[in-house]
């Protein structure tokens, strides 16, 4: 038993064995990589080529005759430039407004202390287990008799608040030390200063991955756009698209050059804040 140890040891220490085995697994995770990317250019590929070379067989990855006309056309066919408008407009107000609102109520669950403020929380944070479709109706008739159906303040005000946002900052204000707070009010800062000044300069990788969370989900929102959102100029782009599916059914280039289309902000946006989106994951939920 002894020597086994001893020997499994040995292999421990053996630094070839350990270079060979962070090779194998980068290898493991590059060809992983590449699997996960293929669809995607596949999608690229396609919406550079005519209809017919879609789907030719054999397949050719890079097309003979690259038409970049294909994302000049799409604008052509369906008002893509306004449902663009629409969305940007609704994820912008909904991010900004859920990390507000998010931030503000995670620190006074948090560093705040009032009679009943536990049972509060687990109240608003077990809203996130009550699904969608149970008070989807319910939330139809209040935004119609306050005049705000078939309106973009109607998708703004139903996603301004979030109980998974606010659960999302609380945990990681819960590894923000006490005493900054306390050292804070000693010298006479206010309840919104210590927010401003301290907590929010804190927590950029939990606002960050808030942001990303909030930007994408609400970008991709399909079902509800199409529910409060009848009149051409106030849809949005998932809502566009699939119009424009319906309208161009056979034309799988364009379908692709479109959809190509609506994923560059979502990917802009993850590009540009993946470090702190990354450090969010890995150090919110695990404190406190």
């Amino acid at each position: 038993m002894e020597q086994a140890l001893h020997r499994k040891a040995i292999r421990k220490d053996n630094p070839t064995a350990r270079r060979i085995l962070r090779t194998v697994v980068y290898l493991l995770l590059i060809a992983l990589g590449i699997f996960t990317l293929i669809p995607f250019v596949w999608m690229i590929s396609s919406s550079l080529k005519l209809d017919r070379e879609v789907f030719a067989y054999p397949m050719k990855w890079i097309p003979e005759t690259v038409r970049w006309e294909n994302y000049s056309l799409i604008w052509q066919k369906v008002p893509l430039v306004t449902y663009f408008k629409n969305t940007a407009l609704i994820a912008l107000a909904v991010t900004l407004l859920q990390t507000l609102s998010s931030s503000f109520a995670a620190y006074a669950f948090d560093k705040l202390h009032f009679r009943g403020r536990d049972a509060l929380f687990l109240c608003y944070i077990a809203t996130i287990a009550v699904p969608w479709q149970a008070y989807m109706l319910p939330q139809f008739i209040m935004m119609r008799s306050m005049g705000l159906y078939d309106t973009l303040w109607a998708m703004i005000v139903l996603q301004a608040f979030s109980a998974f946002g606010v659960f999302l900052m609380r945990q990681f204000y819960r590894g923000i030390p006490n005493e900054l707070c306390e050292a804070a009010r000693l010298d006479g800062l206010s309840e919104y200063g210590i927010w401003a000044r301290i907590m929010l300069p804190l927590s950029k990788a939990a606002i960050a991955t808030l942001v990303i969370f909030t930007f994408v989900n609400t970008w991709n929102d399909y079902m509800g756009p199409m529910i409060y959102l009848t009149r051409d100029a106030n849809k949005t782009i998932q809502v566009g698209l699939r119009r424009f599916i319906q309208e161009n059914s056979s034309d799988y280039h364009l379908i692709m050059a479109a959809s190509l289309c609506s994923l560059v902000p979502v990917s802009v946006m993850f590009l540009c804040l993946q470090r702190y989106f990354i450090e969010g994951i890995a150090t919110s939920g695990l404190k406190g």
